[in-house]
């Protein structure tokens, strides 16, 4: 029997988050273990009168270009390259992992050569999407893989996926709607601040955010959803910060990761494991080493921690900031061929205060 939920979800993503209209290029991709969701959007976006391009990456693509490709092979870009950045009109990516490891034991010099020569491309993908040409969303398909890394059944990580979407229930685009109007009022009590600091346990970390714009995270880009972030002011972080997660970015788990900023720029960085790829990541330009975002995770169905970003950084009670490229329609200036999000939990212990309002204590928002 079909799973409904997945059903639902096609049809959220494609009328909700992408709002997909007719004659537009719709760019789907995805792994084959994402077939079902696929199938489900790729009938949706074709009943609305779009046209659907579908990329199936099969597992172990990458990690043969990464592992044997020489640097013309790595910073070569090719047509299929700028069609999301430069010409579609929607993308949804699928995660669809069938190793969420495969990419450990790659150079992660390679790794940063290939984003690197990708830098532009990133830029203008941002550019546009603060323009509103192009709307895109980054959604999960779960596997026995994201089950294995959460330490749960692959029924049980089902549950917990769909519930974190609600699209185990009837009407989930209502629920949405109303996160929207929730995160739109914090937003605007936000409006016109000028510096946020966050503390807790090993952390006392102050930035600006006068001048910028909170975006409302409410399952246009993501889903699931629910954060609210924003660019800070690019050489305003001052102070140190510990992440309470591991961080899995590319293959690779880098834990206990500490930050210490002067003048908005990563002075100091350790980890108790994957240091040296820590390092290397924050070395790959200048804007590698600043702040590109800044946020809040506010979806309060979202408890535990399950080794994806996607779902980790929305957990209602924590702040999550990236190094790396910020969001233009932000207000972020800071460019970078990196994006790196690590969580900070405040759950037990930790407060956020904006001009000296408290804001957030032991996870609750209290405005």
């Amino acid at each position: 029997m079909a799973d409904q939920r997945i059903e639902r979800l096609a049809r959220v993503l494609v009328e909700y988050s992408l709002q997909v209209q007719p004659e537009q290029i719709v760019v789907l991709q995805g792994s084959p273990l994402a077939e079902p969701l696929l199938l489900a959007v790729f009938r949706r976006v074709v009943e609305a009168g779009a046209n659907p391009v579908v990329r199936v990456n099969l597992p172990g693509f990458q990690e043969i270009l990464l592992s044997s490709g020489n640097e013309q092979q790595l910073t070569r870009l090719t047509t299929l390259d700028r069609l999301v950045p430069e010409e579609a009109d929607a993308s949804l990516s699928i995660l669809s992992d069938s190793n969420t490891k495969a990419l450990s034991g790659v150079d992660p010099d390679k790794q940063r050569m290939a984003q690197t020569a990708r830098r532009d491309l990133t830029r203008r993908y941002m550019e546009r999407a603060a323009e509103g040409t192009l709307r895109w969303c980054l959604t999960l398909f779960p596997t026995q893989a994201y089950a294995q890394d959460a330490e749960m059944s692959l029924a049980d990580y089902q549950d917990f996926v769909y519930g974190a979407c609600h699209v185990d229930e009837d009407g989930p685009v209502a629920h949405w709607q109303q996160v929207s109007r929730e995160q739109a009022r914090l937003i605007d009590w936000l409006a016109g601040k000028r510096e946020a600091r966050v503390t807790g346990p090993e952390t006392d970390l102050r930035l600006l955010i006068e001048g910028r714009t909170f975006i409302n995270a409410d399952g246009a880009r993501n889903f699931p959803d629910g954060e609210i972030f924003t660019g800070p002011v690019e050489d305003s972080v001052e102070g140190m910060v510990r992440f309470s997660y591991p961080s899995i970015v590319q293959g690779r788990e880098v834990e206990d990761i500490r930050l210490w900023f002067e003048g908005g720029k990563v002075v100091r960085a350790t980890a108790a494991k994957n240091q040296d790829y820590l390092e290397r990541m924050l070395g790959t330009d200048d804007g590698a080493r600043r702040l590109g975002e800044f946020a809040f995770g506010t979806n309060a169905g979202i408890q535990r921690f399950t080794k994806n970003i996607l779902f980790d950084e929305k957990i209602g009670g924590t702040v999550h900031m990236a190094i790396g490229a910020g969001f233009p329609d932000t207000g972020s200036q800071n460019q970078s061929a990196i994006h790196w999000d690590m969580i900070c939990d405040l759950r037990q212990g930790g407060e956020v205060t904006v001009d000296g309002q408290p804001f957030m204590r032991d996870g609750v928002i209290l405005v």
